[in-house]
């Protein structure tokens, strides 16, 4: 996109906090007319700081919903007054699939596009060049929008909440995983073996490899029982050792189960 090109695109983020304002500075870096809004802070400096949602939307070709999942449809309602037929509404909040799928029925309803985007990996350091997800009716239309400004968006054929499924599924292990570690460090920190286990921690994920998974699968349902034994031990460890055994309770639930499907 030329400059004189991006000069002619007006885009609207919605919420200024860390991600929204790192993405809204690099839009105006890029050339593109910014409109910002937040209710608890200012645009920062060469975004038009909007009075709300629907006079940052309002004339622009696309909305970036930058906020959070509880304010996701707050936004797009207070918003639609400001938008036009043209404009596209991109809702970047992590939501579940359910509520972005009710997010693009009440755009379509108001005759707008919607797309439904999922930041993949944390926005600081990389800012509008954090990879994203996009699915929708207007995915495109955003990627369209977006690529030439310097951002990486990979559109995905299928509905809205198709991305933030995707970016959901990641969570349920990457999420799960770092909790697994706090709680592990906590108790060794507890035991007075923090420093230990986190080097055992790290090499352990230095040696994983694409045949990890299948592995932590089938072991988990080879000796299920066996590991919910252990499990139950690990819990009542941490329980005399003052640490609630959150990750390790469900640990143990989990391979539970598991030996109920055999």
């Amino acid at each position: 996109m030329s400059g004189e090109q991006a000069r002619d695109v007006r885009i609207a983020v919605l919420g200024l906090g860390e991600a929204g304002g790192l993405i809204a500075a690099d839009l105006r870096d890029s050339g593109v007319r910014v409109q910002g809004y937040d209710p608890a802070k200012r645009a920062p400096e060469g975004v038009a700081d909007a009075a709300d949602e629907a006079a940052a939307a309002s004339g622009c070709d696309l909305v970036l919903s930058v906020n959070s999942s509880k304010a996701a449809f707050d936004a797009l309602h207070n918003g639609l007054p400001g938008t036009g037929p043209d404009t596209v509404w991109a809702d970047l909040n992590t939501a579940a699939p359910q509520l972005k799928r009710r997010l693009a029925e009440t755009a379509a309803e108001a005759g707008i596009g919607f797309a439904d985007i999922a930041l993949m990996t944390p926005v600081p350091g990389r800012g509008l060049r954090t990879p994203m997800l996009a699915s929708g009716p207007s995915a495109a239309r955003c990627a369209e929008l977006l690529g030439p400004l310097g951002a990486g968006v990979e559109v995905m054929e299928g509905p809205a909440g198709l991305a933030a499924e995707r970016k959901l599924l990641r969570s349920v292990f990457f999420k799960g995983m770092a909790a697994a570690v706090v709680e592990a460090l906590e108790a060794g920190r507890a035991a007075g073996c923090e420093e230990w286990l986190r080097g055992n921690i790290a090499e352990e994920l230095q040696r994983a490899d694409a045949g990890t998974v299948q592995r932590l699968v089938e072991g988990s349902r080879l000796h299920a029982v066996r590991r919910a034994d252990e499990m139950q031990a690990a819990s009542d460890m941490l329980t005399d050792l003052g640490v609630a055994p959150r990750v390790s309770a469900a640990s143990r639930d989990l391979l539970q189960d598991l030996q109920n499907l055999d």
